[in-house]
């Protein structure tokens, strides 16, 4: 089982969930032992330059870095220094970031979190999903960077620590994050067109603006089996069938072409679990399984993989709908 980040606090905020997710659509994204500073109302941290450890090793952006322990007593402010300066995009607060990340504590140099001998983490910068001392430190900040801080308890674990980590409430915490890429509602995909030469199947529209694409459902009778199929192919690896994908994406009826839920114009992402998706519509889990981040995905998927008889009430989906989707694959964890 893949080991969750003590960093994340509570369900992100920001999230779209397809109807029938409700909470469990975000519970990937659950810490093992949540942070009660992300969770309290504190005040604003005063940033300053310093104090701040060496990084030793693993000097360059990506590589796992090696920090030395805390010399004397840490700030009682947040300390944060731009050790690498990125040329991406700015990072904004209710942003979702993609880093990797060192964590360890001041005072006896012990590390007790890192993501570089694993899967990168992704997470959103919003009050209850994240430690407090990320959230001011990396606002502002632009994708390449990497980011040394020195967090004081208020804004990090609070005075109750983190004792599966090891973290006392009087623990400083000193971090080095790579940030390695951001998204926002107005992210798309980064992918190439790729024909869609199939009458009998919708036609996506192919603009990366983060403006809805169009879908043009043929009038025709819908495909029996489950269609996926790339409209803008990109180059980041397949999605597997255990991460969480974040996404945009618009949903409509094959009947009528109405939308029926959509992420764009709406100012928020959409964060799922691949599994438990497969609980709600199947076909969708199953399309972009395999499928590659930063593309566009075309899935049409028939009501036995989709809602079949049980859909979500007063919309537009019926018993037996046909579902088309558009999804841009932004990122998987």
């Amino acid at each position: 089982m893949r080991r969750r980040s003590l960093l994340l606090a509570a369900v992100p905020a920001g999230l779209v969930t397809l109807a029938g997710c409700g909470d469990k659509s975000s519970s990937s994204s659950k810490a093992s032992a949540s942070p009660s500073a992300s969770a309290s109302s504190v005040p604003p941290p005063k940033i300053v330059d310093g104090p701040l450890p060496a990084i030793t090793a693993g000097t360059k952006f990506g590589e796992k870095p090696t920090a030395a322990k805390g010399s004397g007593d840490p700030s009682k402010n947040l300390a944060v220094k731009t050790v690498i300066a990125g040329s991406g995009k700015t990072v904004a607060e209710n942003d979702f970031i993609q880093a990797d990340y060192l964590g360890q504590i001041w005072s006896s140099g012990k590390v007790f979190d890192q993501s570089y001998d694993r899967t990168p983490l992704l997470l959103q910068l919003a009050q209850g999903s994240i430690i407090d001392g990320w959230r001011y430190a990396l606002a502002g900040k632009k994708a390449g960077s990497r980011v040394l801080m020195a967090v004081p308890p208020t804004w990090g674990y609070g005075t109750s620590g983190n004792a599966q980590a090891g973290i006392k409430g009087t623990d400083t915490l000193v971090f080095v994050v790579d940030v390695l890429n951001s998204f926002n509602s107005k992210s798309s995909s980064t992918g190439k067109e790729v024909a869609q030469s199939d009458a009998a199947l919708p036609k996506v529209g192919t603009n990366t603006d983060g403006k809805a694409p169009s879908i043009d459902v043929p009038k025709a009778d819908p495909p029996k089996k489950l269609v996926s199929a790339y409209v803008l192919e990109g180059d980041g690896a397949e999605v597997k069938a255990s991460q969480t994908v974040l996404c945009q994406f618009k949903g409509v009826v094959w009947d009528g072409g109405k939308t029926f839920e959509q992420t764009y114009d709406s100012g928020r992402l959409a964060q799922f679990s691949v599994e438990q998706m497969q609980e709600v519509v199947k076909g969708l889990a199953q399309g972009l399984t395999g499928k590659k981040v930063g593309s566009r995905v075309l899935v049409v998927v028939p009501p036995d993989l989709a809602y079949g008889n049980n859909p979500p009430s007063g919309g537009v989906v019926k018993k037996g709908s046909t579902l088309v989707f558009s999804v841009d694959i932004l990122a998987a964890m």
